[in-house]
């Protein structure tokens, strides 16, 4: 900037300046630009991504994982990975479509711009398309109860679609409605679900088609001591959170022995002490104990003469998750330990070969796991990622008790809709609200690309089929026909939708009424 001749400088010399058009566009090609990262891992025949991080790889066609794991340093772009993150947050699932729909909107935005429409113009047309999509959607949702298991496995079959581990996917949704729905809490009309109630165990070395359902929770200890039993059948499960040994004292002791009887006397009053720390275990009626700290060998062994199957060093997590899914409490000392404080299980045993302990048949279970395997660490990462996408899903349809058709249904019935909205509306909005629906083309055109189809042709016949009033045609993947995809059983949660919607148009909103980026950097030019 300039002054009568005299530059005045206003920002330091590590400022990056970028302004006008230049800076709009800027915002759209880091938009499109994650956009076109993820655009080909949409749908279920979507292609998979390798992500090498020094020795570490990844191979996956999570939308989530892929944008986490990727380096982006642009601030437009960074804007488009918070919009894939809240997604992930929100909702579990959909964030692909959320990274896809903000690239679209941009791309749309920037032949506005080339029109000579007002980035308020376009911004004030897609939050009022925005609002009118998420009323379409409403009108599309679909109430479904919490004991509707059928159209909750289809719920939980979509999300696992596409990824590596469609062997397994029908068995893997039901294990998951079922998860879901034992830890679901009932509040009069409303439904509560707390996903960490449901702990993902992983296994390496064994079928993917093992994976199985434990009423209660899987640790990863084995028995102490050989004598204990391999497995306690009507298990009572005292668990207790403070080392079962003798301490040190707080403040430097010394003590003076000066005969061969004050050392035998010291050593029974030590053993006399940790027999009674035993004694009161095995008093409380426990046949099972978790301790969270060490315990003292001479301990051990008094409670394997007694036969109670123990386990020392059980991580806080895993401890708390035991007493919740036990219906147990954790003690601080064994004096504190009733009838009333123990957990109770059909069945506590050792997997040997996996040196886990497995403690099942837990009755009311406010909390389960699920145990997954595979044969390599790719696909058990994998499947653990399809599991909690799945498991997310399921909560957002049974909290909200509203599902939407997949396969591009509500998408091309959104742009339909739309453009007939933009027609009510006057001034340059209307064009900004006609582009916004065009934008969801771009959902039923990736779906078709992805799946080796003609995404013209097929995107034709998706609008004719809807202005006909299908509402619920879509694209079938594997026979490129379009079809109900509600008889299909294609089914989404809404609230992965409407969480889609609103972040990709209001961020999409937000940056394009951008036309000024100053970027500090870390050092000064040149350096």
């Amino acid at each position: 900037m300039q002054s009568a001749g005299q530059p005045v400088i206003i920002l330091r010399d590590n400022v990056e300046q970028t302004r006008g058009f230049e800076a709009q566009r800027s915002n759209i090609l880091a938009a499109k630009a994650i956009s076109e990262a993820v655009r080909t891992t949409l749908g279920p025949r979507g292609m998979d991504k390798m992500l090498v991080a020094g020795d570490d790889i990844t191979i996956t066609n999570d939308g989530a994982t892929i944008l986490s794991e990727i380096s982006v340093q642009h601030p437009g772009a960074k804007m488009v990975v918070e919009v894939a993150t809240a997604q992930d947050d929100e909702c579990g699932d959909g964030t692909t479509t959320a990274a896809i729909m903000v690239g679209s909107f941009m791309e749309q935005a920037e032949r506005m711009l080339k029109m000579g429409i007002h980035p308020t113009n376009i911004s004030k047309g897609y939050t009022l398309g925005m609002r009118k999509a998420l009323e379409i959607l409403e009108e599309l949702a679909i109430a479904i109860s919490p004991d509707d298991k059928e159209s909750l496995k289809k719920i939980a079959t979509t999300a696992m679609v596409g990824k590596t581990i469609e062997a397994v996917r029908e068995k893997a949704s039901e294990i998951v409605v079922d998860a879901v729905s034992t830890v679901a809490v009932r509040t009069g009309d409303k439904i509560i679900i707390d996903e960490d109630d449901i702990l993902v165990k992983t296994q390496k070395g064994d079928s993917m088609d093992d994976i199985s359902l434990v009423r209660g929770v899987i640790i990863g200890k084995t028995r102490l001591d050989d004598q204990m039993p391999k497995f306690v059948n009507g298990a009572k499960v005292a668990m207790i959170g403070s080392p079962l040994e003798i301490t040190k004292t707080q403040t430097k002791a010394k003590i003076k022995i000066s005969s061969s009887e004050q050392v035998s006397a010291f050593g029974d009053a030590e053993r006399a002490q940790l027999k009674k720390i035993a004694d009161q275990i095995i008093a409380s009626g426990a046949n099972v104990l978790l301790c969270q700290k060490g315990i003292a060998d001479a301990i051990q062994f008094y409670l394997g003469k007694a036969g109670i199957y123990s386990l020392e060093d059980v991580t806080e997590k895993e401890m708390k998750y035991a007493a919740k899914a036990l219906c147990g409490e954790i003690v601080n000392k064994p004096e504190d330990l009733t009838p009333e404080t123990l957990g109770t299980a059909d069945r506590v045993e050792e997997m040997e070969e996996e040196e886990l302990t497995k403690i099942s048949g837990c009755q009311n279970a406010k909390a389960v796991t699920i145990l997954i395997r595979g044969s390599t660490q790719y696909l058990v990462d994998e499947l653990d990622r399809a599991i909690n996408d799945a498991k997310r899903v399921i909560q957002d349809a049974m909290e909200d008790g509203k599902y939407t058709i997949g396969g591009a249904a509500v998408e091309t019935e959104l742009l339909i809709r739309l453009r007939d909205y933009a027609g009510t509306i006057g001034g340059r909005e209307q064009i900004a609200i006609e582009a916004f629906a065009q934008a969801f083309e771009i959902i039923p055109i990736t779906l078709a690309e992805n799946s080796g189809f003609n995404p013209i042709d097929k995107l034709v016949e998706l609008k004719k089929a809807h202005g006909d009033g299908q509402k619920n045609a879509g694209l079938n993947v594997y026979t490129g026909k379009i079809v109900d995809m509600a008889a299909e059983g294609v089914f989404e949660p809404m609230r992965v939708k409407r969480q889609a919607i609103q972040s990709a148009a209001e961020t999409a909103a937000l940056l394009i009424r951008v036309d000024d980026m100053m970027v500090t950097q870390s050092h000064a030019p040149g350096m």
